[in-house]
This record gives C-alpha cells, structure tokens and sequence, in this order.
C-alpha cells in the first residue's frame, strides 16, 4: 500500500468522523449516518489494503 493510499484512507476516515460528530452536534441523524458509513467505508478500504499487502509479503516469504 502506497502512502498516498494511506494517506488518502485517512483522510476520508477523519473527514467521515467530522461529518459524524457535526450531526450528533446538531442532531443531525441524515448528516451523523452518512458520516459514520463514510468512515465506516474508508476503514473497509484500509483493511482491503492491509490484506493484499499481507498476501504479498506472503508471497515473498513463501516463493512458488
């Protein structure tokens, strides 16, 4: 995973956070449930990222 893919994980994750806090803040429930689903969807992504580079370090350790 590059960095700018974690970088941009990241971001999309705290940019979800603030969405969320801001409709807890207001009372919100449209604008605090998009932003959990939008962290909630970046934090799928990084997972997804973490897998396929723990399958390629797999792959080098145990070469076919």
């Amino acid at each position: 995973m590059s960095f700018a893919d974690k970088a941009r994980n990241k971001a999309d994750e705290l940019k979800g956070t603030v969405k969320e806090r801001m409709g807890d803040a207001t009372d919100n429930k449209r604008m605090q449930s998009e932003g959990a689903a939008e962290r909630a969807e970046a934090k799928a992504k990084q997972a997804g990222e973490h897998v396929k580079e723990a399958g390629r370090e797999a792959r080098d350790v145990f070469p076919g």
